[in-house]
C-alpha cells in the first residue's frame, strides 16, 4: 500500500465530498425518474463536459483499440454496474443505509488485490484499521438504520454487488498509471455512455411526453458535474499516487462528509453516537496508513 501524504489526504477528503453528494442528488432524482434514466442522465451528461474540457485544452485522446477496450471493462465496472445497482437499490433503502453497504468496498478491495496485485498485500494493520473503521461508520449512521434489513434484501445485496465491484474497478484501473486522470476519466464516462443510452432509452424512459422538474433537472447537473466530472478526475489521480486499498478509504469518509455538510449548511447538529463514529473512523484511517503505529515503536524504541 503506498505511503499517504498529507496532499493526498486532501484529495482522499474532498473526493468524499464530492461523492457524498451523490446519495442526495440520487434520492431527489428518483422522485421523478427511473434509475436507469438517472444514471444515463449522470454518464452522459458527465461524458459531454469531459470532452469539452479536454477540447478546451488541446489534449490529445489515444484511439488504440486495447485502451479503449480497458475503458469499457473500467466503464462497466466503475458506472454502469454500481451506479445502476446503488440507484436501484436506493428505492426501497436510504440512502444512509446504502452509505453502510457502499462502506464495505476497502474489504472487497483489500481481498482482491490480496490475490490480484503484488504491492497492495494484506497486513495486520491493515485489516484493524478496515474493521474499525467500518464499525465506525455504523455506529455514526446509527443502528436504527438497520432495522427492516429483511424487507429490503436484494436492495441491500445490490449496494453489496456495487462495494464488490467498484474494489474490482480500483484494481483494474491501475493499469491507467502515467495517462492523464482527465482522458482516463473521459473515457471510461464515453464507454459508460455508450452502454447506458441504449438500456435507458429501451427500458428507462416513460412513455409519452415528460418534462422533469428543476429540482430533478437539477440534482442530475449536480451528480454528473461534481460527483463524476470533479470526483473521478480526483479518483484516478488518487489511485496513481496511492493504490487501490488507499482510494477505497474514501467510503468510510463519505457518510462522515454528508454530517459534516449538514452541520455546516444546514444547521444540523451531531449527535454522539456521530461524534463516536466519527472518531472511530479517523482512527481506522490512521491504522491503515501505518504512521501512528510507526510513531508509537519510535517512542518506545527510543
Amino acid at each position: 500500500m503506498g505511503r499517504m501524504r498529507a496532499f493526498d489526504w486532501g484529495l482522499l477528503l474532498t473526493l468524499s465530498l464530492l461523492w457524498g453528494g451523490s446519495f442526495f442528488f440520487t434520492e431527489i432524482a428518483l422522485r421523478e425518474i427511473t434509475p436507469l434514466v438517472t444514471v444515463w442522465g449522470r454518464v452522459v451528461l458527465a461524458c459531454i463536459i469531459l470532452w469539452a474540457i479536454l477540447g478546451f485544452r488541446g489534449v490529445r485522446v489515444s484511439w488504440d483499440r486495447r485502451l479503449w477496450a480497458s475503458f469499457l471493462v473500467m466503464g462497466c465496472l466503475n458506472n454502469v454496474i454500481p451506479f445502476s445497482l446503488i440507484v436501484w437499490g436506493q428505492q426501497e433503502i436510504s440512502g444512509s443505509l446504502a452509505s453502510i453497504f457502499n462502506a464495505t468496498t476497502p474489504f472487497f478491495t483489500v481481498i482482491l488485490a490480496q490475490f490480484l496485485t503484488q504491492d497492495e498485500r494484506l497486513t495486520l494493520p491493515k485489516a484493524i484499521g478496515l474493521l474499525i473503521g467500518f464499525s465506525g461508520v455504523v455506529i455514526m449512521v446509527g443502528m436504527e438504520a438497520l432495522h427492516g434489513l429483511a424487507s429490503a434484501f436484494w436492495s441491500q445485496a445490490a449496494i453489496l454487488l456495487a462495494a464488490i465491484s467498484y474494489g474490482c474497478a480500483a484494481i483494474w484501473g491501475r493499469r491507467f498509471k502515467g495517462i492523464d486522470p482527465m482522458v482516463t476519466a473521459t473515457g471510461q464516462v464515453t464507454a459508460s455512455s455508450l452502454i447506458m443510452t441504449p438500456l435507458a432509452l429501451w427500458l428507462g424512459f416513460p412513455q409519452g411526453y415528460f418534462i422533469p422538474s428543476g429540482d430533478v433537472l437539477g440534482a442530475i447537473l449536480g451528480i454528473a458535474c461534481l460527483c463524476t466530472v470533479a470526483a473521478y478526475i480526483l479518483y484516478f489521480k488518487i489511485l496513481e499516487t496511492s493504490g487501490a486499498t488507499n482510494l477505497m478509504l474514501v467510503t468510510f469518509l463519505i457518510p462522515l462528509s454528508a454530517i459534516t455538510l449538514g452541520s455546516v449548511f444546514l444547521q444540523e447538529t451531531l449527535s454522539t453516537d456521530q461524534i463516536a463514529g466519527m472518531v472511530l473512523i479517523l482512527l481506522g484511517l490512521l491504522i491503515m496508513d501505518g504512521r501512528m503505529l510507526r510513531s508509537i515503536r519510535l517512542k518506545t524504541m527510543s
